[in-house]
């Protein structure tokens, strides 16, 4: 980012404790730390049905931080609306206020507490939690109106100079400038965003086929490409989905267990069958 770094960064960034030892801040931001952040991934509307759990700490807290922010970039899949005026383009949910409560919960997070933030996706919607409810003193409506208190001053600045966050409070006007006030949750040791995706109507109608056969969104997704393709391999089928082989094999099981699919032929030669 253009900033020189000489012998004194570490105190410039108060990295150091007064005896000279690294403090807490310093070993967040550390190349290698024992602080494990996950982001979990379910198949149904809430966390019964765990499909992935990929880890991005144990490293510094800007490395993880970009990672999540592709990650969630990644599922933010494009859809076409069609209204009765014109026919557009919209995304999943609203990337930007994504990405300043991916930062707000790893800035503004009780870390001392070594609880860290939560990020899960849903087959309806993203959640974000972190640890450490409202700053002493503040209400609902002072947060709600950009009202900022960090814990760790030095963090924010750190997040601030490489462009991760723009000024104190902004994150949380960013987020309702897309969403209402209703996506927060309030609770007396923690902070909870709910992001529903923005689906169109075709899609809301598989969300409804999906809870009326008891049947996963991804379980409906490896029956619509199987209906598509009826030699498709679980390596195609992870690839078209954006899971891992061994999710699709997972979900597979599942569905010649429920009966709702059937292996016809040899596993190299033969084919799926849609029952």
């Amino acid at each position: 980012m253009g900033y020189p770094i000489n012998n004194n960064f570490l105190e410039q960034l108060n990295l150091k404790t007064e005896d000279g030892r690294f403090n807490y801040l310093a070993y967040l931001l550390a190349d290698n730390n024992e602080i494990s952040i996950k982001v979990a991934t379910y198949s149904t509307t809430d966390s019964y049905d765990l499909i992935e759990s990929e880890e991005y700490g144990y490293c510094c807290l800007i490395k993880s931080a970009k990672n999540i922010i592709n990650k969630f970039n990644q599922i933010n899949k494009t859809f076409t609306k069609i209204t009765y005026e014109d026919r557009k383009e919209v995304k999943l949910f609203d990337s930007i206020a994504v990405k300043e409560a991916i930062t707000n919960a790893l800035v503004h997070n009780a870390w001392e507490r070594e609880y860290p933030p939560k990020f899960e996706i849903f087959s309806d919607h993203i959640s974000i939690s972190s640890t450490g409810g409202l700053p002493r003193n503040f209400t609902e409506e002072d947060f709600l109106n950009g009202f900022s208190a960090p814990r760790y001053p030095e963090l924010m600045r750190v997040f601030k100079d490489l462009d991760l966050v723009e000024q104190l409070g902004t994150g949380i006007i960013r987020i309702l400038k897309a969403y209402d006030k209703s996506v927060y949750e309030f609770y007396p040791n923690f902070i909870r965003v709910n992001f529903k995706f923005d689906y169109p109507e075709r899609e809301i109608n598989k969300l409804n086929i999906l809870t009326d056969n008891n049947m996963s969104n991804i379980q409906i997704e490896i029956i619509n490409l199987m209906k598509q393709d009826k030699y498709i391999t679980q390596d195609e089928l992870a690839k078209n989905i954006g899971v891992s082989r061994s999710t699709i094999a997972r979900q597979i099981k599942i569905l010649l267990e429920r009966e709702k699919i059937r292996r016809s032929g040899s596993t190299k030669s033969g084919y799926w069958e849609i029952i």
